[in-house]
């Protein structure tokens, strides 16, 4: 069978950790704990936002997420190195499997979308630095709806803009919040768990499949 699939961006096909040389730079031995808090408090604000209603553009959430941590850690950053560090998430690189398997896919009949709470603009620019937008059929964001993962309307809303069933219709994300989502929508999903330290959020909702590279995807879906 042929299925349309929905990559997610942000984790998934891009390394959210490809901040951390910059980081480095600029906090020294804290890089590591100042990223992953950065990343967890970007997430944390956008759902937050999805809650209230209260829509804003997710590079808003990314740039108070950071204004947080400089607070959290008490590292006065200047405006111009914020800024400099929100430039970085511009050009966040593919991980190494996602080039190869997006355009082995391609050759194989599925529908490939990207698929992120990012705006289109911001994620089309970074899918063309990281060299994968040609690999997709169109890009479908949350924007669109002013609301963020893991609101259902986002699932429905990917079905509706690509003309695609829920049955036939694969969420590939390396984040557990967004699987869970998807699932609990009616859709497929791998998780693509690739670390074995990463952990499934244990809510008795299992993925319909569990890859530590998306380059295991293709069999997955046989």
């Amino acid at each position: 069978m042929k299925y349309t699939l929905a990559f997610d961006v942000y984790g998934t096909l891009i390394d959210t950790s490809g901040v951390f040389d910059a980081l480095e730079k600029r906090v020294g031995m804290q890089a590591k704990a100042f990223m992953e808090m950065w990343r967890n408090k970007q997430l944390e604000y956008s759902f937050r936002r999805g809650l209230m209603n209260h829509y804003i553009d997710f590079s808003v959430c990314t740039a108070q997420a950071l204004d947080y941590c400089c607070l959290a850690f008490k590292i006065n950053l200047s405006k111009e190195q914020k800024s400099s560090l929100m430039e970085v998430y511009k050009v966040l690189p593919a991980f190494p499997d996602a080039k190869a398997t997006l355009a082995e896919l391609n050759g194989t009949g599925h529908r490939l979308f990207a698929y992120s709470i990012g705006s289109r603009n911001a994620v089309s620019e970074l899918l063309v630095k990281a060299d994968i937008l040609h690999f997709f059929e169109g890009i479908v964001s949350m924007e669109e709806l002013k609301t963020f993962k893991p609101n259902p309307k986002g699932y429905a809303h990917f079905n509706k803009v690509t003309h695609t069933e829920i049955s036939k219709s694969w969420l590939i994300s390396g984040n557990s919040f967004d699987v869970i989502g998807a699932l609990s929508y009616g859709m497929k999903a791998a998780w693509v768990k690739r670390s074995p330290d990463q952990i499934f959020d244990p809510w008795g909702i299992e993925p319909t499949k569990i890859i530590s590279s998306i380059a295991e995807l293709k069999n997955a879906l046989d």
